[in-house]
């Protein structure tokens, strides 16, 4: 077996961060525990942002890559052996540590998880740091008391990777989704997914004050901002919005109303550096609660060869549900 392999890697040429692929060698990787033959990774806003050199990777060199999904070839930890299927997500991936686009890779045995039985690897990359992000919002609304009798669930930027999963397993969960998207093609796909109603992303402003009609039980938020703010002043009485994400940028022009009127609750959900513990419920809950019928339609897989221009597409807001990276493609 070949001793090098291919990467994407991040590099400082004249003061700008670059990426580009290379040939690289395991006496290259990062001196950690174990040793994965990744096979599957993921496109993520934040990986579009890394292969773009916008500044996520705060170590250079860097391999990009926040999710992963590889076999063991090597490990010094007792909790995983060769052989063993893994998933990371997170944990720094790109931006303090080498991450997933790469045919090797040397991780800290605390970031992996094993695989569960109900999912191929590449299934838990269509999965990805999207999706477990997306259990995680699901988790914290069903701790916060939202339950399918209290109304209906808004989903925010929908037609991306967490949207898309979380309209699919709230769907299942018995919630009625509505769906805010800012492209009407997508309405179909959405529809598939299991959203009762697809709105635009105008009428998810409503009036735009900061303190609107009672509208929502709920809401699952990847955008952020005026949307973010505007979806707060719709939520009722008791009710509860899952933050994720900051597509529409990381300010929130609101005011305290929703919050001191209604007792509504911004919930804050970080998928990052999630403890092991919630990772572990996540996964479990995602192997009972996702359809796996409906990967086929929210995902595509690319080849690696393909991440510079997929990155700028997933920027620029033109790619809907989950992209599966092949790393050995």
């Amino acid at each position: 077996m070949s001793d090098t392999f291919r990467a994407l890697v991040i590099e400082d040429q004249d003061g700008k961060q670059k990426a580009g692929f290379k040939t690289l060698s395991v006496a290259d990787l990062p001196d950690e525990d174990v040793l994965v033959d990744v096979s599957y990774s993921t496109l993520n806003y934040k990986d579009g942002l890394a292969v773009l050199g916008k500044g996520i990777a705060r170590r250079l060199p860097m391999v990009g890559g926040i999710d992963l999904a590889g076999t063991v070839a090597e490990s010094k930890s007792p909790d995983f052996k060769p052989g063993d299927k893994v998933i990371v997500n997170g944990y720094g991936l790109s931006e303090l540590y080498w991450g997933g686009y790469s045919q090797k890779q040397k991780l800290k045995p605390e970031w992996l998880i094993k695989l569960p039985d109900a999912f191929t690897m590449q299934d838990a990359m269509a999965i990805g740091t999207a999706g477990y992000t997306s259990m995680l919002c699901v988790l914290a609304l069903e701790k916060a008391g939202v339950t399918p009798d209290k109304g209906d669930i808004l989903v925010t930027g929908a037609a991306g990777g967490v949207g898309s999963v979380a309209i699919a397993l709230l769907a299942k969960l018995g919630y009625r989704v509505i769906a805010s998207s800012g492209r009407a093609e997508t309405a179909d796909y959405l529809k598939k997914l299991g959203a009762a109603e697809v709105i635009s992303r105008e009428e998810t402003m409503g009036s735009g004050r900061p303190f609107d009609k009672e509208r929502y039980a709920g809401a699952v938020d990847c955008v952020g901002s005026k949307i973010l703010a505007a979806v707060l002043a719709q939520i009722k009485y008791g009710g509860a919005v899952a933050a994720c994400g900051l597509a529409g940028g990381n300010d929130l022009p609101t005011s305290v109303l929703p919050f001191i009127l209604r007792g509504v609750s911004l919930l804050g959900v970080d998928s990052v550096m999630a403890p092991r513990e919630k990772r572990i419920e996540a996964w479990s809950r995602l192997a009972t609660d996702l359809d796996k019928s409906l990967f086929a339609d929210m995902t595509r897989v690319e080849p690696m060869t393909n991440l510079p221009s997929l990155a700028a597409d997933i920027i620029n807001g033109q790619i809907k549900g989950r992209v599966v990276i092949d790393v050995n493609a």
